[in-house]
């Protein structure tokens, strides 16, 4: 995800819970903060507005999206507790940043969080990595979008879920998301999300028993559906029937 917008915890290591954060840290600046709730499909802020404020998430999921000059919306990421919202060295925010599920924010002034992090030099370091981590998660994206199947690219969002769902256990993916949302995502459409999803289902690599969740009955499988692999214990689904993905 482009990195004038938020910065975006490493979960790329494979280690399903992430070490305690220091004392010392960026979210020690928000923690004297006011928590500030917004309900699903609510938005913090919009493309354009004046970038004043920088926030933390404190629980629950948001979508950063665009929208394009034809309506269509692009959705470039989304945002779990711990990340950064607003993080940029532009005037105004580069996207609109929208609640998925319930979320708790704390704000921190701009010009305040870059006087501290300018006269701290353990805080300069900890912004560097989260921007080094942003702009990793950017290029997993765009390889992401880069798949050929449906299979591919929904093995390998569902594998990347996984990897930032921390101290979960690792089978049981939360999807807070609409399948909407995981299309706008992948560059794919809803019916094509919605059939490579019953598809993984029925050949037991994955169930799905409602829209908020899936549990890995495979883990094997869907990593090698994520590198291409379609020669492990399940039977493809056919290419002609993915003429409508768009990506």
């Amino acid at each position: 995800m482009n990195a004038q917008v938020v910065t975006i915890q490493d979960g790329r290591t494979g280690a399903m819970c992430s070490p305690a954060l220091p004392v010392a840290d960026l979210s020690s600046l928000f923690a004297r903060q006011p928590f500030e709730r917004f309900a699903p499909g609510q938005a913090v802020f919009w493309e354009g507005d004046e970038a004043a404020h920088i926030f933390e998430v404190a629980g629950g999921m948001l979508r950063a999206l665009r929208l394009l000059g034809d309506g269509r919306r692009i959705i470039v990421g989304f945002l779990r507790p711990r990340d950064l919202l607003g993080v940029s060295l532009k005037e105004r925010y580069l996207y609109t940043v929208e609640a998925v599920s319930p979320v708790e924010l704390r704000r921190f002034p701009r010009r305040r969080f870059e006087d501290e992090v300018a006269r701290r030099s353990d805080l300069q370091r900890q912004l560097f990595s989260r921007l080094r981590d942003e702009m990793t998660a950017a290029q997993d994206q765009a390889v992401l979008l880069s798949r050929r199947s449906a299979e591919e690219k929904l093995a390998n969002f569902f594998l990347m879920m996984a990897r930032n769902d921390n101290c979960k256990q690792a089978s049981i993916i939360d999807l807070p998301m609409t399948r909407l949302d995981i299309a706008d995502y992948l560059g794919m459409t809803i019916e094509t999300v919605s059939r490579t999803i019953t598809k993984l289902s029925n050949s037991g690599v994955i169930a799905a028993p409602g829209r908020r969740s899936v549990t890995v009955l495979k883990m094997e499988t869907l990593r090698s559906l994520a590198e291409g692999d379609e020669s492990g214990d399940w039977e493809p689904i056919p290419r002609a029937q993915y003429a409508s993905v768009r990506a």
